[in-house]
């Protein structure tokens, strides 16, 4: 599971007000998600996020159901990181983060993490698509973390 970011969060009002601005109705169960992917420092699975809500009284379907709703209104982005495994995260316009960012996903442990925007270079070749000028690519990268190197 992610880590989680100890900096302060969206208030109640925050959350519902971004939520109804994507034309959604502000529901706990919503929240609670939003509300974790706020908190995580790195993309989340379903399965992380039916752990940590569980308790709360949320089940998978609503979880579920929340994660896809997020995503299709373009707050919360949805990828596979070559396991198969969908993961989302809050989509963050910081300097690090803008737009799409490349991920790192250790080939031992298989922790995932967001890396900084400018950690990788690209540099588009002639006859190359479109997109990958436009960085609108997802870019993986695989190897050892550091505690498992």
């Amino acid at each position: 599971m992610g880590a989680r970011k100890t900096s302060p969060q969206p208030t109640l009002a925050e959350y519902q007000q971004r939520l109804r601005a994507m034309g959604l109705r502000s529901t706990a169960p919503r929240v609670a998600v939003l509300r974790e992917l706020e908190a995580a420092t790195s993309p989340m699975s379903h399965a992380d996020l039916v752990e940590l809500l569980g308790d709360e009284g949320y089940d998978r379907v609503t979880i579920y159901r929340n994660l896809t709703d997020l995503t299709e209104v373009g707050l919360v982005r949805r990828a596979d990181l070559g396991d198969h495994v969908w993961r989302f995260e809050l989509k963050r316009e910081t300097k690090a983060h803008q737009g799409t960012h490349p991920h790192f996903t250790c080939t031992d442990c298989g922790t995932v993490t967001c890396l900084p925007t400018e950690a990788v270079r690209i540099t588009p070749a002639k006859g190359a698509p479109k997109a990958v000028s436009a960085r609108s690519v997802d870019i993986q990268l695989r190897g050892q973390c550091d505690d498992c190197a």
